[in-house]
């Protein structure tokens, strides 16, 4: 029994609509979403995926069925058919990929809006304040990249001391704005390292440790050329810009070490520009802040002694014992000592 054209061009379209939501939910490309703001995403590049699949099952569908279907049969020298065009077939693969983009730029636009994107200011006066530090930091932290450091009354110089800039970037999303951030860290770019000072407390560190649960705030600056503070994970990534602070607000929910990539190509070692991030539990991370402290309090630690670097070493040689400590590798510091000097 012949099958009307009509049920087998519905039962295709059950196959195909089936197919795609499927292959748009199962995919398995995104890493492990550790982030409120990655549903966001996820939900974004699920669509897009699903659109995706079913847009190829249907073109590549067609090639396969028209080469079985309209193939020429054995002896036939004849010419086709001079078909010159078909106005409906063109208005309506015209329409469909209008139709498509169109609700796809509503949907990322209500995405970047409920991530915060359209307005970073809106936890502000208005202002991007840079947070003085306390002294004893604030000599590590010149210290731990004096080998990078940029010329006085060059841009980058003059944006660590500027006091109020416009902010760009993700700032609070709809139902936090106006609200402050449970943490705030200032966030430092430069050739090719990453260092993150608490301004509350004055800590500094390479790596980024933060709360699950919390409201967390960066403040990105960039001392030298364009970097990107990148983290999959958490399905964000904002530019880090010499002389024009940016944004970056968000909460992480999953505690766990999660890897951050400078996403633009910063220099001949952008490759090796990574550091981890690390979620801890409220606990863990009140604990974990107490001890840096405490460390820094203490004499004998690295950050007092890094601000005592003897006059007959290099800084790359005096700061290499205390990269572990600080978060960054001794790698790095020899890519930094090595940059500057050429």
């Amino acid at each position: 029994m012949k099958i009307p054209s009509a049920i087998t061009a519905m039962i295709a379209g059950i196959v195909l609509t089936l197919a795609s939501l499927w292959i748009g939910q199962n995919h398995g490309l995104m890493p492990v979403a550790a982030s409120d703001e990655a549903p966001l995403v996820d939900g974004l590049f699920n669509t897009m995926m699903t659109i995706s699949a079913a847009l190829f099952f249907l073109v590549e569908g067609a090639l396969i069925i028209s080469v079985f279907k309209f193939r020429k049969s054995p002896g036939d020298e004849t010419d086709g058919p001079p078909v010159e065009g078909n106005l409906s077939l063109e208005i309506l693969w015209t329409a469909i990929p209008v139709v498509i983009v169109m609700g796809l730029s509503v949907y990322s636009y209500e995405v970047y809006n409920a991530m915060g994107g359209l307005d970073p200011m809106a936890s502000h006066d208005h202002g991007h304040k840079m947070v003085a530090m306390k002294p004893g930091a604030a000599k590590v932290l010149r210290t731990a990249y004096a080998i990078a450091a940029p010329l006085p009354g060059s841009e980058a110089a003059e944006a660590m001391t500027t006091e109020e800039k416009i902010a760009l970037g993700v700032g609070a999303s709809p139902e936090n704005q106006g609200k402050p951030p449970d943490v705030e860290v200032n966030v430092l770019g430069l050739q090719f390292a990453w260092i993150f000072t608490y301004p509350e407390t004055g800590v500094v560190s390479g790596e980024l440790h933060i709360p699950a649960g919390k409201d967390v705030q960066l403040n990105i600056n960039a001392q030298d050329v364009l970097h990107a503070f990148w983290v999959p994970q958490f399905r964000l990534k904002q530019d880090a810009i010499p002389g024009r602070p940016t944004e970056l607000r968000f909460k992480p929910k999953t505690p766990g070490d999660y890897p951050l990539i400078c996403a633009e190509l910063c220099g001949a070692y952008h490759g090796a520009m990574q550091t981890r991030v690390i979620v801890h539990t409220p606990e863990d991370y009140d604990a974990w802040m107490q001890s840096q402290i405490a460390m820094q309090q203490d004499e004998q630690n690295p950050a007092v002694t890094l601000a005592m670097n003897p006059a007959d070493k290099s800084p790359a040689e005096f700061l290499a014992p205390y990269t572990s400590d600080l978060g960054i590798t001794s790698e790095t510091v020899k890519q930094l000592h090595s940059h500057n000097h050429h």
